[in-house]
């Protein structure tokens, strides 16, 4: 399958699973609003939909592809074989204890809701109820990765809709049919989610079953260094993939302080993760079995290389993404959220989060893209001491953030510290001589900050002129905003005939 068929069937999937989490979340906006229920749901839902989003963007992948593609075929499959079946029987386990102790963790996500016992017992009550989903995301995550690997992306782009769109159809039936108060509303989206994550398994389940012993084959587990690396590795390396994802799990920690806070962060990166999610789904994806073919074939130069295209085209996306939604903060926050249980007091603070989390948008970018090199030559180390400097720092900056500037000074916390993680990863590479951006990055990267300028000034005249948005205006923003860059990078040069003509070729 050619990169460009490949890029847009996995990319086509990332959005689309996006968007409909977009949609799901407009929608427990409109049904839980911000308050104390949607602050327990939203913190319980943390945990597992962290870890959803972190093996749904190939959080185990920098183990298990590199080991996998070193194998052969039929080594590969039995290989696949018990990596499932012993991570199905830890994940149970793990599940077990989680339903026992689920009111301390429900303390340890949300520490802020311990004065309210009302609140904290609902937070207990839907951690129990979503968790299961935990294990049957990440099998379906090994299942795709051993999916992937073999050049069979179809399943692993259609899983992942699954649990959106499970949980939107919940919504609606909720909305539509049922008269329920908001507590049980939540407890109802909490053990909905599990259903879908069971849903998403059974379609990975079904695509390697009939992909036949070829993909996998199932026997008793024996020791092997893939087994070994993933039971030793496995956490580090979900921590070191989804940094972003862990900043966001610390900073809801702090945000549980105040009213409403955990709710309006929530919101925020919901956003802020449509084009974060997409970059992290291709980088984990396609990028790093590149980088990896590149590495073990010692062409260091070519995997520098390709390194520096990857953060051109990543840059191409999230600099004029993350300028647009500073600028659009405040109408995007009330044409999703506004409405039902969800007040104009909670737009407003939805709006000055996201636009404190726009401004490290890419930098998170950059530090997705450029850990996959580190993960590719096997430096899972390096990778996980960027990954805790960033969580030092981002915790650091809330705490010292949180003070003057309340949530907005937690999100921009949040920042700071994909500021520091992008660069303790730069410096990482750097001590491996795998950081060298070139006359091409360098220029491209000027021509991306000038056709993004021209957005910005655009969209802000626009958005000066227009008293009032609404989704129609919102809409006719957003596309001429796209159209304006379309025009500026062409024009600039970011965007040429070789960019198209280089991603038709085969990989």
């Amino acid at each position: 399958m050619s990169l460009i068929r490949s890029s847009l069937l996995v990319g086509l999937g990332s959005v689309a699973s996006r968007i409909l989490g977009l949609v799901r979340d407009v929608l427990f906006a409109h049904a839980l609003g911000a308050g104390p229920v949607a602050d327990a749901f939203l913190a319980a839902f943390r945990l597992p939909n962290l870890v959803r989003r972190i093996v749904g963007e190939g959080g185990l992948n920098p183990v298990l592809v590199p080991a996998l593609s070193r194998l052969e075929p039929d080594d590969a499959a039995e290989a696949a074989g018990s990596v499932l079946t012993v991570f199905g029987l830890a994940l149970l386990a793990l599940t077990g204890l989680v339903e026992i102790g689920a009111g301390l963790i429900a303390l340890g996500l949300a520490p802020g809701l311990r004065d309210d016992g009302g609140t904290l017992a609902l937070a207990a009550l839907y951690t129990r109820l979503s968790f299961p989903i935990v294990a049957c995301v990440t099998l379906a995550s090994i299942g795709a990765a051993v999916l992937n690997l073999r050049g069979r992306f179809i399943a692993t782009a259609l899983a992942p809709l699954a649990v959106n769109g499970g949980l939107i159809l919940t919504l609606v039936a909720l909305e539509a049919g049922f008269d329920l108060s908001l507590a049980q509303k939540g407890a109802w989206l909490a053990a909905a989610s599990s259903l879908a994550g069971l849903v998403q398994l059974a379609v990975v389940a079904v695509a390697l079953l009939r992909g036949g012993p070829a993909l996998v084959r199932f026997r008793r587990p024996r020791r092997s260094p893939l087994l070994r690396s993933l039971m030793l590795a496995g956490l580090p390396v979900l921590a070191a993939s989804g940094a972003v994802q862990v900043f966001f799990l610390a900073a809801t920690q702090i945000a549980s302080f105040w009213p409403s806070a955990v709710s309006w962060l929530y919101y925020a990166e919901r956003v802020m993760q449509l084009p974060l999610g997409l970059m992290a789904a291709l980088a984990s994806s396609l990028l790093l079995p590149e980088l990896a073919r590149r590495h073990r074939a010692g062409e260091t130069p070519a995997l520098v290389a390709a390194q520096n295209r990857a953060l051109e085209t990543a840059l191409l996306l999230a600099l004029p993404a993350g300028a647009a939604l500073f600028i659009l903060a405040r109408p995007v926050s009330a044409v999703l959220f506004e409405r039902g249980a969800f007040a104009s007091a909670d737009v407003e603070g939805t709006a000055l989060v996201l636009m404190a989390l726009s401004l490290g948008l890419p930098f998170a970018t950059v530090a997705k893209v450029s850990s996959q090199t580190l993960f590719a030559c096997g430096s899972l180390k390096a990778a996980l001491s960027a990954a805790l400097a960033g969580l030092a720092l981002t915790v650091a900056f809330c705490l010292l953030l949180a003070g003057p500037l309340g949530p907005t000074g937690i999100a921009l916390g949040v920042s700071l510290g994909c500021l520091g993680h992008a660069g303790a990863v730069i410096l990482g590479l750097a001590r491996f001589g795998l950081w060298s951006p070139d006359r091409s990055f360098i220029a491209r990267l000027g021509r991306i900050a000038a056709a993004t300028l021209a957005m910005s000034l655009g969209l802000f005249a626009a958005g000066s002129a227009l008293s009032q948005a609404g989704p129609v205006t919102l809409a006719a923003l957003c596309l001429g905003g796209l159209a304006l860059y379309g025009l500026a990078a062409w024009v600039t040069g970011a965007v040429t005939r070789d960019d198209w003509a280089s991603l038709a070729k085969k990989s």
